[in-house]
């Protein structure tokens, strides 16, 4: 067996024309490690981000999820052969990601999975968008049925993960996005209202709303208006930077922020971590509900391997739609 490995490397910062095919050494694990013969991979903001060298952290080999194979686990945690998905414990940040062949990742950041007939990329659409989704919506925000829920940046893949799971703990769901044509969808998806996502959103109802649960992904632009649409003793939670990552303008909190309402970040990169174990996250009961048609989580786009450069193009230009995944051949 060889003892190195295609690898798709961030070579410098800039746009998707720094992302190159390399082969560079294969990972070999340790005990507590899994490596995961990666099938498919889904591409996410935060990997623009890095290859842009605006992010914290970052790899020379991007990629916070994939999912495959398990090709070694030294500690047999894992059988050799089964389906996983791989999400965080440092992907492509404090090691090489999914956009390499192989990926070896912590025991406690894979998920075996019974796919059944679902193909790899729809399997690898999944580990981020719903482990981030769950934490959100089920863990942070603790939604209940009869809440009023606001979600702010429906229309992403993460935004139509939180409208599934809200909608399936029986809250009633405002959803919002720049894309009027997708209003239909929304609704579709269980959505009670859909209103036009803006900078003054509360101008679109007759009077301004309470939200018992507002999650918003559009990030510091939308932060201090969208405490102010939750009531007092709720919960907002921001998840997501849609708009951008520039901070909110001379913030000054005992100025600009409601009083009594319950504010908090959720990062992604912390999934699998003591705080939010992935065993907590029904994965499998998620897969299950796809295949049966429950929910439609597919891909709204699905590139080549060798095509990772035209992936990242469709990522910057924010017209995606949905999630892009590419897949190995």
């Amino acid at each position: 067996m060889s003892d190195t490995m295609d690898a798709i490397v961030i070579s410098r910062f800039g746009g998707p024309e720094v992302l190159e095919h390399r082969r560079v050494p294969k990972p070999t694990p340790v005990a507590g490690e899994v490596l995961i013969h990666v099938k498919a991979f889904g591409v996410n903001h935060a990997e623009m981000h890095m290859r842009r060298g605006e992010w914290d952290e970052w790899n020379a080999i991007s990629g916070l999820e994939c999912a495959g194979t398990v090709a070694a686990c030294p500690c047999g945690s894992v059988a050799v052969g089964s389906t996983v998905v791989g999400v965080m414990g440092g992907m492509g940040r404090s090691r090489p990601g999914g956009y390499g062949e192989y990926a070896s990742v912590p025991a406690s950041n894979v998920v075996a999975i019974t796919a059944g007939t679902l193909p790899w990329e729809q399997l690898a659409a999944l580990p981020e968008t719903y482990s981030t989704a769950y934490s959100c919506v089920l863990t942070v925000l603790d939604v209940r049925a009869g809440e009023r829920v606001l979600i702010r940046g429906a229309t992403s893949t993460l935004g139509q993960a939180a409208l599934n799971l809200a909608v399936n703990a029986g809250a009633t769901v405002t959803a919002t996005t720049r894309q009027e044509a997708r209003f239909a969808v929304l609704g579709q998806m269980g959505a009670a209202d859909v209103k036009r996502e803006q900078d003054d959103l509360g101008a679109q109802f007759a009077e301004p709303p309470r939200f018992d649960k507002t999650l918003n992904l559009i990030g510091n632009r939308a932060l201090l208006e969208s405490i102010r649409l939750t009531r007092p003793g709720g919960r907002m939670l921001q998840a997501g930077w849609l708009g951008g990552l520039e901070p909110v303008p001379d913030f000054n909190p005992m100025l600009q922020m409601e009083s009594g309402v319950h504010f908090s970040l959720f990062h992604s990169k912390v999934l699998g971590s003591r705080d939010f174990p992935l065993s907590g996250i029904p994965l499998q009961e998620t897969v299950d509900k796809l295949a049966r048609g429950e929910w439609d989580a597919r891909p709204a786009h699905v590139f080549d391997y060798s095509e990772i450069r035209e992936a990242h193009k469709l990522l910057d230009s924010g017209k995606a739609g949905g999630k892009i995944v590419v897949t190995r051949g």
